[in-house]
């Protein structure tokens, strides 16, 4: 059994990679550098995939910084900070970011014969980005079904497995430590510096998760040390 497992080098993703890696699937990691602000990201997926000694980790170079419109890829957008109960979706939002990774993926799940994408959406704990809902990931099942040679000719599904998606962070980071996951090696600061910030939304979302499991997350942060 084979999987592509899209990973950011994030909580969520490596907590992803080891639900599949415990189902026993070879793992196909695929990684994005698209011009984020920071490279910090891809540090920890590379780790990641070294802890799971892949065969192979694709990383795919593109310019969503081109397009702009994200706090991510601009750094002329500050990133926002405390607002984690907001509904609103926040300037971290990358335009379609998810639709043109899970894209990528299903082609490279296409050619190596894979039958599941392993992507760690979440529509609970998460920060209101519209590519993480159950209805997007709905949606792109159905194009994926009938945009391949796999699935028009050969009749072979290629499933998207979403095993985080109704979880809270306090879960995912119990999830994690249950499966021996690295999550030493990863980060979700939006800063990307090698001690994470301890301020920004998702420094703040992965803390409470972690508070609530009554863990102590690995990783380093400058407000919390301080």
């Amino acid at each position: 059994m084979k999987a592509v497992v899209l990973l950011s080098g994030g909580l969520d993703s490596t907590v992803c990679m080891a639900v599949a890696h415990s189902e026993g699937y070879e793992l196909f990691p695929i990684s994005f550098n698209y011009n984020q602000r920071h490279a910090r990201e891809l540090e920890s997926a590379k780790s990641v995939a070294q802890y799971y000694n892949v065969s192979k980790h694709v990383v795919i170079e593109t310019n969503m910084n081109a397009i702009g419109g994200s706090a991510l890829t601009d750094d002329q957008l500050a990133v926002p900070t405390g607002n984690i109960t907001s509904h609103q979706i926040p300037v971290t939002y990358v335009p379609a970011r998810n639709l043109i990774f899970l894209s990528y993926a299903l082609g490279y799940a296409e050619v190596t014969g894979a039958d599941k994408i392993f992507i760690g959406v979440n529509a609970l704990d998460y920060s209101g980005y519209p590519d993480c809902r159950p209805e997007f990931i709905n949606l792109f099942q159905q194009v994926a079904d009938y945009s391949t040679k796999a699935g028009v000719q050969d009749h072979r599904k290629i499933v998207i497995e979403t095993p985080l998606l109704q979880l809270t962070k306090k879960d995912i980071v119990i999830l994690g430590k249950t499966l021996n996951a690295p999550l030493q090696f990863t980060t979700s600061c939006y800063n990307g510096e090698q001690i994470a910030c301890g301020e920004c939304d998702s420094c703040l979302l992965r803390l409470k998760g972690f508070a609530e499991a009554d863990t102590i997350d690995p990783i380093l942060y400058k407000a919390r040390s301080e």
